[in-house]
């Protein structure tokens, strides 16, 4: 029996199949790659800061530089505002991802913390009208404490509504009332002015410890009114206890000269942060990106700008106002979930939804393709009568016919296997009928060769008998 034409048929089925599947191939590899190139393209974040020139806008601006030169999932974009009021409502509208603001003031519900990005003293002096030796002395000043303000007039270095009041929580603190004690504000490049107002009994300023601004009015007050007298804020605590968003602080003695010393000892004080702040809706993933990109590059900027150097990590083990934003609390607390962790329930999802698509997709083709089955199991069964029937075949001519008959049979199911009509296990049916049909053609022929039964009529038993 010659099968040659059905064997050369199955392969150059299954030779344009591998070419359909490396063709396949081919372009699921070009689609992955694509979408892998974009997926790992560093996203964007906008980030509100003010006023330029600021401190906090100069560290920013290193902040964004030092993204960019490195790769990183995350750049920054920084947007320049009036200041941190502007910044936090652009963080409110949406027209922003993050924001710097301080902490004091009024920002979107949903704002959370992601960093600290300094952290401000307030800093309460008055003149002793001492110069020289004697301004060490313990002076008989009009203002000893924070209660003595009532009826007197504070300079606040910085236009900020902020200051003011802070002004009055401290004062409101302290048991003074905020309308007996006048104010005056002066801008940072207003320190001489501030210092040569004789009308000012005291003066504030808000800002980092090391901060040039505080340090030159404070210096530039003493040489026009004498040595600074230290005001302590005693009520820190129950301040910061009322209204989280203030910390009670000290101020260490000599910080801000170291001789003289001033202050002489150290001073109680409230603090308040600048935050760089984003909202609840920001994804944990990014959140965290950002906190681990800031502080890995938190170096890097410092030598940029030496104000960076107040970047610290917000507390998270004490109720704050606001609060941390998960995705930082995370990391901070080492708790941050793996990729797994994240989309274990996903992949078990997608596994059974897949596996139910494939059964659904196995059934489907075989109810489409019950027709080629039925034609399949009707193909073995004329194998199995030809099988039959060789047992009363007449001449060899016969045999022949039988032969050609099984080899179109077998080319019909080749083809319908490689289009995929029917399954393996139909093909495994086929070959056991058609190995029954060589074995009973072989026993045929070396009957007839060896004229033990007349070639007309069958002597042999027959396949059912067989069977």
């Amino acid at each position: 029996m010659s099968s040659s034409a059905p064997i050369r048929s199955a392969y150059d089925g299954r030779q344009r199949r591998l070419l359909v599947v490396l063709a396949l191939g081919f372009v699921v590899f070009g689609a992955a790659a694509v979408a892998l190139y974009y997926v790992l393209q560093p996203e964007t974040l906008r980030i509100a800061v003010g006023p330029a020139g600021s401190d906090d806008h100069q560290v920013v601006e290193a902040m964004a530089d030092a993204f960019g030169e490195e790769s990183r999932s995350l750049r920054l974009s920084p947007i320049t505002t009036e200041g941190a009021a502007e910044s936090l409502a652009l963080l409110g509208a949406g027209r922003a991802e993050l924001a710097v603001g301080r902490g004091d003031l009024s920002m979107p519900t949903d704002a959370q913390t992601l960093a600290v990005l300094r952290k401000n003293y307030v800093v309460l002096w008055t003149p002793s009208g001492r110069h020289g030796k004697d301004s060490r002395k313990k002076g008989t000043g009009k203002i000893a404490e924070i209660a003595d303000l009532a009826g007197h007039k504070v300079g606040i270095l910085g236009r900020t509504g902020a200051n003011l009041a802070l002004l009055r929580t401290v004062l409101i603190g302290s048991g003074v009332e905020p309308d007996k004690v006048a104010t005056v504000q002066f801008g940072t490049d207003q320190i001489e002015k501030l210092a040569q107002d004789a009308t000012l009994d005291a003066y504030l300023a808000v800002g980092p410890l090391d901060s040039r601004i505080t340090a030159d009015a404070i210096a530039a007050t003493s040489r026009s009114r004498g040595a600074p007298k230290f005001l302590p804020v005693d009520v820190s605590e129950s301040i910061a206890l009322k209204q989280p968003r203030y910390e009670a602080e000290e101020i260490p003695g000599s910080v801000f000269s170291a001789n003289p010393a001033w202050p002489e000892d150290k001073v109680d004080t409230i603090s308040v942060s600048h935050l760089i702040l984003t909202r609840r809706a920001l994804s944990e993933s990014k959140a965290a990106a950002f906190y681990r990109q800031l502080f890995a590059a938190r170096d890097t900027i410092t030598r940029r700008v030496v104000g960076a150097a107040h970047i610290t990590k917000p507390e998270t083990e004490k109720e704050a106002e606001p609060s941390v934003h998960r995705g930082a609390a995370a990391v901070i607390n080492g708790t941050e979930r793996t990729f797994l962790d994240k989309y274990s329930d996903y992949f078990w999802f997608a596994l059974l939804l897949f596996s139910g698509i494939g059964s659904a997709a196995a059934w489907l083709r075989r109810y489409l393709n019950r027709d080629d089955r039925d034609d399949d199991t009707g193909r073995c069964n004329r194998v199995l009568a030809l099988a039959s029937e060789l047992r009363d075949t007449g001449p060899e001519h016969d045999l022949l016919s039988s032969q050609r008959e099984v080899d179109t049979i077998i080319a019909e199911t080749l083809k319908c296997y490689n289009d995929g009509a029917i399954e393996q296990e139909d093909m495994v049916a086929l070959a056991l009928v058609v190995q029954l049909f060589d074995h009973a053609v072989a026993e045929r022929r070396a009957a007839l060769e060896s004229g033990a039964v007349d070639p007309t009529r069958s002597t042999g038993p027959t396949l059912a008998s067989r069977r």
